[in-house]
């Protein structure tokens, strides 16, 4: 899988959304106190784990599209400018999109909007937003398509035949991961460069339950069937499943921009594994998937680095409720990268870490 390599300042951007989320916790929780204004969205966590490894200046390049209404809490917007990311922060006369967030037994999560909801779309896109390197997109089949023809078409007009194509991830939405929208999908999988449905999504689609733990059998053959459909123009494409604490597993017909022509099929562990670490499960999977786009990016298209990094991304997105926390910044003239602490560790550590018990 190759990459953008144009000169456009734009590394990634995503068309998810930003919500505003009240949490409620289980009935067996300790703490039976809701968390109110917590930063959210498939869209604001996709940012973030991109973010995490685009430490200023590079951070600019991170784009996301937030839509803020007149209850925007101010104390909101002063965390959103402390990442320095490429964000478009909008006014809105409506009130910001809020949902809410109820858990269960066994982690059940009931969510349900308590605000119009702000869907974005292609036209959202600024011109600089346009001519990102990778875009995420979180939706059902038939608007992937949609969406993703009216990107090229504007990019077409605006930059001409001489523009790379951005690296296109798509996050099939969850309800609509069913045999019923299996065909949908398959006619959706030639326009993306990577899908991404987690474990279980995967196997609605084929009807199939994992009864207890991930079935790793059944996700290689259902990821396998969906590669062997073809995904991306020419078919080069991947599938990278999400498996929760069994980590992701990788499928594609090449493995990296040095080696075309070979195959992939190769899980990778979660970069947690004491349970303890992980106190909130939701926003995982869309830290994961930003930050595999940048992966993508900044490493020329290496799926299974790119993975790494999305690991990464995803295990500080689930250590707390809501966004992780940048907790030191940079000082003076030296390294940002290095400067930069979040939820207290450098993440360019960690991810070192997990390449070398990974290798």
């Amino acid at each position: 899988m190759t990459t953008n390599n144009d000169s456009s300042s734009v590394d990634f951007v995503t068309l998810g959304m930003f919500i505003i989320d009240d949490i409620y916790p289980s009935p067996t929780a300790a703490d039976q106190t809701p968390r109110k204004d917590v930063i959210g969205g498939a869209g604001t966590y996709s940012a973030i784990g991109a973010r995490l490894f685009s430490p200023p200046p590079t951070s600019k390049s991170v784009g996301w599209i937030v839509d803020a209404g007149p209850d925007f809490p101010p104390e909101l917007r002063t965390v959103i400018a402390s990442w320095e990311t490429g964000v478009l922060l909008r006014p809105r006369d409506a009130p910001t999109t809020r949902g809410w967030n109820g858990y269960g037994a066994n982690e059940h999560r009931a969510f349900k909007y308590l605000t119009e909801k702000k869907r974005l779309t292609a036209d959202d896109l600024t011109p600089e937003l346009l001519g990102a390197k990778s875009i995420h997109l979180i939706c059902s089949p038939m608007r992937c398509v949609d969406m993703v023809l009216q990107i090229l078409h504007r990019r077409l007009a605006s930059f001409g035949d001489d523009e790379a194509k951005p690296v296109v991830i798509w996050e099939p939405v969850p309800d609509l991961c069913t045999a019923e929208e299996l065909e949908n999908t398959m006619q959706a999988l030639r326009y993306v460069d990577v899908i991404s449905p987690n474990h279980e999504e995967l196997g609605s689609l084929f009807s199939f339950t994992h009864s207890t733990g991930v079935d790793k059998t059944a996700v290689e053959k259902q990821a396998q069937t969906l590669l062997a459909h073809g995904i991306g123009p020419s078919g080069q494409g991947a599938v990278v499943v999400r498996a929760g604490k069994e980590g992701c597993y990788i499928a594609a017909n090449h493995a990296s921009a040095s080696s075309p022509s070979s195959s992939l099929s190769h899980w990778l562990p979660a970069y947690h594994t004491n349970a303890a670490r992980v106190v909130d499960p939701t926003g995982g999977g869309n830290g994961f998937l930003g930050g595999l786009a940048i992966g993508l990016v900044h490493t020329s298209g290496d799926l299974v680095e790119a993975a790494r990094i999305g690991s990464i991304a995803a295990s500080f997105c689930i250590e707390q409720v809501g966004m992780p926390k940048l907790t030191s910044h940079r000082q003076g003239d030296g390294d940002d990268e290095a400067a930069e602490r979040w939820n207290g560790e450098s993440v360019s550590e960690r991810l070192a870490d997990f390449r070398t018990k990974t290798r």
